[in-house]
């Protein structure tokens, strides 16, 4: 076994990897959300002028969706090459993308200036943070979890997992700060932008991550075993060839997390501001101290699944969603802070006990030389199918239904088609053991 992979979790390279993993991941879905939270506050006027504000937050949400559709290239390129060349190279390329982007749609002009043009190039640069974001998931799991000690490959993967709650609270804090020192139509005007200038910021971290971490020892392992084999097969060949079943199975079975997560962050904010009449900034207070809550309970779970399993801890956070979703949504529409707080809270839960231990799960998956491929497409396939349009579909039902309980079939439907494909990776884990234990003799 490689010296670094059996060393103490308390030595220095590890402390560096799982710190830099997790702010990888904070500073880059920090820059993902903080364009969800203007889509639903600023775009639709800023960008989308329209004399129907449905119209407005469907183009704004559109747009937000646009993210989604672009994720899956960007884990199919950066795994691709992050399968060939290394871990490391294609995280510090997605860290460089995700910070011009972002800092390039706080500069950019509205349609009153620039007419047509100003959503043509929104919607360019929202495709490039969806690259980027893409392309970072399994480069950060993957230095994660593959530097992790024996045994505690959940709780280490559980790091870049916590980004995204690091990354909605940062987001939702620096909109209220925004809002709070350019309220009124200084922050509809230019305050909204504050948050997105603090993108160049993420320069900083690729060029740490780029001078200061070492690549993967898996990575270096697989490395070596395929050119003592003089091949290298392609890592995308093999995923589509061999395992696209595993990869269909894994975007099935988060689908319902990313899309209940985006409506929680997202379509709620719409919805609460817009339809309840409720003021923004205590609605996004409220998703800030759900998020907090995380920080605990995304490790707890990670931990728990290095002990009894990721399947069932991954199972009942699941099964919690499918119960929740007619509850979440009666609380909801009292609109009152504390519904709204007991709602969130209770979802987010469920959500932090998916989360948990899906980074090591989905790793687990695949075997090393394919694994970047694999889990980000995975990963990848499953915000397409939940989170990209989750907040637009939320509109759509509110407003051709008139109730939100039409929500709650949505997020239950893909907690059905999440236990579905739950139930067939178990089955094939446990055909998979005896051969596994077999090999092992």
């Amino acid at each position: 076994m490689d010296d670094t992979a059996s060393a103490s979790s308390h030595s220095a390279p590890h402390r560096r990897v799982a710190t830099a993993a997790a702010l990888a991941s904070a500073v880059e879905w920090y820059d993902y959300f903080i364009f969800g939270i203007a889509a639903a506050l600023v775009f639709g006027k800023q960008f989308f002028p329209s004399a129907n504000p449905v119209a407005g937050v469907l183009a704004s949400f559109a747009t937000f969706a646009v993210g989604f559709l672009a994720r899956p290239l960007g884990g199919v390129v950066a795994g691709h090459l992050g399968d060939q060349r290394g871990r490391k190279p294609m995280l510090v390329a997605a860290l460089a993308t995700m910070g011009v982007a972002t800092t390039a749609i706080g500069l950019l002009p509205p349609y009153s200036s620039i007419g047509i043009l100003a959503p043509i190039l929104l919607v360019l640069l929202r495709l490039l943070q969806g690259i980027a974001v893409g392309a970072q998931w399994g480069g950060a799991m993957l230095l994660a979890t593959e530097y992790a000690p024996p045994g505690k490959r959940g709780y280490y993967g559980s790091f870049v997992q916590l980004g995204v709650p690091i990354g909605v609270i940062g987001a939702n804090s620096l909109f209220l700060l925004a809002q709070a020192v350019t309220p009124g139509a200084a922050f509809t005007g230019w305050g909204w932008r504050l948050p997105f200038l603090l993108g160049v910021f993420v320069l900083v971290l690729a060029w740490f991550i780029h001078t200061r971490v070492e690549e993967t020892p898996e990575f270096r392992r697989a490395e070596r075993a395929l050119a003592e084999r003089e091949q290298r097969h392609s890592p995308l060949r093999q995923i589509l060839r061999g395992h696209l079943g595993t990869v269909l199975l894994a975007g099935g079975s988060f689908a319902v997390n990313t899309a209940t997560f985006y409506i929680l962050i997202t379509g709620t904010l719409d919805y609460a501001t817009r339809h309840l009449g409720l003021p923004r900034g205590p609605v996004l207070t409220v998703t800030l101290l759900v998020s907090v809550t995380q920080l605990a309970a995304i490790p707890w779970a990670a931990r728990l699944s290095d002990r009894i399993g990721r399947l069932k801890v991954y199972t009942a956070g699941t099964a919690g969603l499918l119960v929740w979703a007619i509850p979440m949504f009666l609380l909801i529409d009292t609109a009152t802070y504390p519904g709204i707080v007991v709602a969130s809270f209770i979802g987010s839960t469920f959500l932090s006990i998916m989360y948990g231990p899906q980074a090591a799960l989905f790793a687990e998956l695949f075997t090393a030389e394919m694994r970047y491929t694999g889990a980000s497409l995975g990963y990848q396939l499953s915000a397409v199918l939940g989170g990209g349009l989750a907040p637009f579909i939320m509109v759509l039902l509110l407003e051709s239904t008139g109730t939100s309980l039409s929500v709650s079939g949505y997020i239950m439907l893909l907690a059905v088609l999440a236990l579905l494909s739950i139930a067939i990776l178990a089955k094939r884990a446990k055909a998979a053991a005896p051969i596994t234990e077999q090999a092992g003799r």
